[in-house]
């Protein structure tokens, strides 16, 4: 199938995707757990096959900022998915759907240096994997961080407002978003860890600031954790740290991408 065919399928689901989900937000129909996974599946088969299309060539991945951002999007949209099956985080699709549409677009219309990783490099593709599954969680999380944020105030204020009704509780939203961080700490742990056992050099010239920007960010997060267990950290406070730890890997990850194959235009991983 071609890659423009794939690319069109994509964009058509997530964006019924995103009208169904704007619908129901609006309570003009109602939630449908089996037809939201079904229309999130098969836009990530289209999805996916637009991957193997575009990063995955002659034994090599490419790794380069927008081909990465497309596979990023997809294991965001594929989490959610999931993650929909057995929490209420449908809201989190309002913001997901669109940006697997943007990530799209995006990656057929411009072009980057490439920065291949080979398949049979294993300890690489490890390390890689786990990074990019911890930062497609952290997304999540931060997006979780942004609406009990918002429901945080409006609730002290009295203000019922549609976000306000179409939310879980207040104590359902922080224990998602910390089911999220759990996760995403253990991930990035073990992609740090991955990283200092397959990564040549970790504190090279290219890849200092993303790897002290992705230790300043689990320090964070894990501050966030004890503050959590041993200081009662909730709401706006932990959306803060959320946000804070988010903000910190975005630059660890695309930070280091943006510099080097926008402004520099090299190549390499």
């Amino acid at each position: 199938m071609g890659t423009l065919i794939l690319a069109v399928t994509s964009l058509f689901l997530y964006s019924v995707g995103t009208a169904l989900q704007a619908l129901n937000f609006r309570g003009k129909i109602q939630p449908n757990l089996a037809v939201t996974t079904l229309i999130g599946i098969l836009a990530l088969t289209g999805h996916g096959l637009l991957i193997f299309q575009t990063v995955f060539y002659n034994g090599n991945i490419d790794f380069s900022f927008f081909k990465s951002s497309l596979v990023i999007s997809w294991l965001i949209a594929f989490l959610l998915i999931g993650l929909n099956l057995r929490k209420p985080v449908q809201s989190l699709f309002l913001v997901v759907y669109p940006l697997a549409i943007m990530t799209i677009i995006l990656a057929l219309i411009t072009h980057t240096p490439s920065r291949l990783v080979s398949e049979e490099s294993y300890g690489m593709l490890a390390h890689i994997a786990l990074s990019v599954t911890a930062y497609s969680l952290f997304s999540l999380a931060g997006i979780q961080a942004i609406l009990l944020y918002f429901q945080n105030r409006q609730l002290k204020h009295n203000y019922n407002s549609l976000l306000v009704r179409n939310l879980p509780p207040l104590q359902t939203m922080e224990s998602v978003l910390f089911e999220m961080v759990w996760a995403g700490v253990v991930l990035l742990i073990l992609a740090i860890v991955t990283g200092a056992l397959f990564v040549k050099d970790l504190f090279a010239q290219d890849l200092a600031h993303k790897t002290i920007f992705s230790l300043l960010s689990l320090m964070v997060f894990v501050a966030l954790l004890i503050g959590r267990y041993t200081q009662g950290w909730r709401g706006i406070t932990a959306s803060r740290w959320t946000l804070a730890g988010c903000v910190l890997l975005m630059l660890a990850f695309y930070g280091t991408k943006f510099v080097l194959e926008l402004l520099y235009h090299r190549g390499g991983y």
